[in-house]
């Protein structure tokens, strides 16, 4: 009856459409299950009690896969976020994880990072974000970043204003293979920027990507831009070209509604391809959601493989559901 029930509900829905199918027994999700994988079907989700009676959430075809839709290095785990800390020498009244100098400090700390990026690494990563906050406010970023490089390749978020004093000897001390310096500017002349990061912060974020470049790192720009005006983005780009900035290394971003952000993109699981964020207080989806509570998925930090396993499945089940609604947000 199973077959039949599948038979007479799919065969009167476009491709890519799920349905329920009631089943009574532990056998017939067994039955529906081959008969799926046979005819080109996918399940979704099985809800079902302890006897196998319940149902089947089955969607007509299958999803693309998603190593082709999204690239296989944006695949759920292949790209860990760790936020080092909160507090930051900035206030920007868009900052998704609300971080300030009057931010509580919430540092991973360097033993619990060292342990994170190996064990991550182990399971599958490829490519390591630190973020904050603003990382180079911490005593032991060198010591950090360092041993980071030696396990991933790694890109440091920053504003590139506290290159001076303790920051700046990190700085100079870092290695540069295997290292890029992600440092925010979101325009070409101070205005729009100095609005949204504080007055004066354009002319020094700008000395901070010179300065870096100068010392031989990789630098890349993120731009977090809500309405760009017209030819804007043309000059932002031609701006950055002359600073040296490669393309691939030009990242503009739009503004998500998260933190202290009350305009911008509504994110949420289900809108995000996740890229495994790990912060003080948790694993979450996605790094623009770090601090969202609805993102949340453990507060179990170590270990870690646990977390990555459930995120690949959690992923894989909303991709088969609905595989062209999840989207990758550009932190990086």
């Amino acid at each position: 009856m199973v077959i039949l029930e599948l038979m007479r509900t799919l065969g009167g829905v476009p491709v890519g459409t799920t349905v329920e199918i009631p089943i009574g027994s532990a056998a017939d999700r067994d039955l529906a299950q081959r008969w799926c994988e046979r005819n080109g079907n996918s399940v979704v989700r099985a809800d079902v009690d302890e006897t196998g009676e319940g149902t089947l959430t089955v969607r007509r075809g299958r999803p693309p896969d998603p190593a082709t839709v999204i690239g296989a290095d944006r695949l759920p785990g292949m790209r860990l976020w760790l936020y080092t800390n909160f507090h930051c020498n900035l206030s920007c009244d868009y900052c998704c994880v609300a971080s300030s100098p009057r931010a509580p400090r919430r540092e991973l700390g360097a033993q619990r990072i060292a342990r994170l990026i190996r064990e991550a690494a182990d399971w599958g990563a490829a490519e390591l974000f630190l973020t904050g906050g603003e990382p180079f406010l911490l005593p032991d970023i060198g010591e950090i970043i360092a041993d980071c490089v030696t396990v991933l390749p790694t890109t440091v978020l920053t504003n590139g204003m506290v290159f001076r004093g303790r920051g700046l000897r990190a700085l100079e001390a870092l290695p540069r293979t295997g290292l890029a310096l992600q440092i925010s500017l979101d325009s070409s002349t101070p205005d729009l920027h100095d609005s949204h990061r504080g007055a004066g912060s354009w002319k020094r974020a700008v000395a901070g990507i010179r300065l870096a470049i100068s010392l031989g790192f990789r630098v890349r720009v993120a731009a977090t831009i809500a309405d760009p005006a017209p030819g804007e983005l043309d000059k932002f780009h031609t701006f950055l070209d002359d600073l040296g900035i490669a393309r691939d290394d030009q990242v503009i971003r739009p503004i998500a509604r998260e933190g202290v952000a009350d305009v911008g993109q509504t994110l949420s699981r289900e809108s995000l391809v996740p890229e495994v964020t790990v912060t003080a207080e948790g694993v979450y989806w996605h790094p623009v959601t770090a601090t969202d509570e609805q993102a949340l998925v453990t507060p179990t930090i170590e270990p870690l493989t646990p977390a990555l396993e459930t995120i690949k499945l959690q992923f894989a089940e909303q991709w088969a559901r609905a595989s062209e609604s999840a989207s990758l947000f550009p932190c990086a």
